[in-house]
């Protein structure tokens, strides 16, 4: 991975789109491992995904509050990097990751300026932080809601923060904020879906050439 911003496509279930994925450029790959989801993949599904990718794009699996058995058939697989969903704690990170800060991926969801302070709480414990969209009251799911946040309230951050951005992305919508916020990543689920669950090659192919015309505009180096 360079220094450019980071591609990660989220919710892939099946070989021919990972293939695509592999081929449009983008740098990560997210399996769904969490029923309620319409991206939910099971783990001998995953197995066979993961071990297309070594050398060609970097894996993650894609947890909810998963319990101690569920984790551990995951990391069976040895993808790349966990992402952890759902409200896991810092405790619970460091009680059952020997090294977070290589693997795991956290999202915390933003919705008012008090979300903000979570992220200093898992700064330097995980890899990476993926800022989402909070979700509605009554979602049965934590992401690929498809919406997005007030942007505005990132610019508090300390500008030194590195983030993935998630949360409603698109085509249409990921060169300005690459722009606006120069995320060190971009996540994206359901902005390249032509229905619920369902990817779109030529979707995925215009977001990542859109968000390599970011890069190539000088508005997202790193």
């Amino acid at each position: 991975m360079n220094n450019s911003t980071l591609i990660k496509i989220c919710g892939i279930k099946d070989a021919l789109m990972l293939e695509h994925v592999i081929g449009a450029g983008a740098d990560l790959v997210g399996f769904m491992h969490f029923a309620k989801s319409p991206r939910h993949a099971g783990k001998e599904q995953i197995g066979r995904l993961i071990k297309m990718t070594p050398g060609k794009i970097k894996s993650v699996v894609v947890l909810v509050n998963p319990d101690r058995a569920t984790l551990e058939n995951i990391m069976e697989l040895e993808p790349d990097f966990i992402q952890l969903h759902g409200n896991e704690s810092p405790d619970w990170i460091t009680d059952n990751f020997d090294a977070p800060d290589r693997m795991v991926i956290k999202a915390l969801p933003i919705g008012s300026r008090a979300d903000l302070g979570a992220i200093g709480i898992f700064s330097g414990l995980v890899r990476h932080i993926l800022l989402d969209a909070s979700p509605p009251e009554q979602a049965n799911r934590p992401g690929g809601l498809g919406k997005t946040f007030e942007w505005e309230l990132l610019d508090e951050l300390d500008g030194n923060q590195e983030f993935f951005l998630g949360g409603g992305l698109n085509p249409g919508n990921v060169q300005q904020a690459i722009s606006r916020l120069k995320p060190r990543g971009i996540d994206v689920s359901s902005g390249v879906e032509s229905s619920l669950g369902i990817k779109n090659a030529g979707l995925i192919t215009k977001f990542v050439t859109n968000a390599r015309q970011a890069d190539n505009n000088g508005t997202g180096d790193r």
